[in-house]
């Protein structure tokens, strides 16, 4: 598959792949961007042992989780005010709701899920997080509870 092809297959599931991590627009822009470089550069060593879905998603998994690593241990200074009002956010309030409580998920649990309303098959996402399909189906199912009961405290 060329890569113009899967570029444009997947820029949006890796974009809200992305999101589901940092939410934060700019962020998760630059890390979908960074996680197609990748793609591009390692995609002659690309084997067929998965889908071609599944090694993106590892590579866009693996990107997210080195930067979050990367945030906690060198944190960003706070933005002044009017800087951050200045840019406007294009997401519905439900939306942004949505990627604010998987963005307090523990990092496992945001790929299991941004993978999930990715439509992944749970088979795949158990190959891409490095689970059993049995145990990926019950952290789901938890997770889901989870995103259920934080809708309920914030008013949804």
């Amino acid at each position: 598959m060329e890569f113009e092809n899967i570029y444009k297959l997947y820029w949006e599931k890796i974009f809200r792949l992305c999101m589901g991590f940092v939410n934060d627009y700019d962020a998760a822009q630059d890390l979908a961007q960074e996680t197609f470089i990748i793609v591009w550069q390692k995609l002659d060593t690309f084997r067929n042992e998965s889908g071609i879905g599944t090694w993106i998603f590892r590579i866009a998994s693996n990107n997210c989780l080195r930067q979050i690593e990367k945030d906690k241990r060198f944190p960003k200074s706070e933005l002044p005010l009017h800087i951050a009002e200045e840019k406007p956010v294009s997401l519905e309030p439900k939306i942004q709701l949505l990627y604010k409580c998987i963005a307090e998920l523990p990092e496992t649990e945001r790929i299991i899920i941004s993978l999930e309303l990715e439509d992944i098959k749970q088979t795949e996402i158990a190959k891409i997080v490095g689970l059993s399909e049995a145990n990926t189906r019950v952290k789901i199912y938890r997770i889901k509870e989870k995103l259920t009961q934080k809708f309920k405290e914030n008013g949804q």
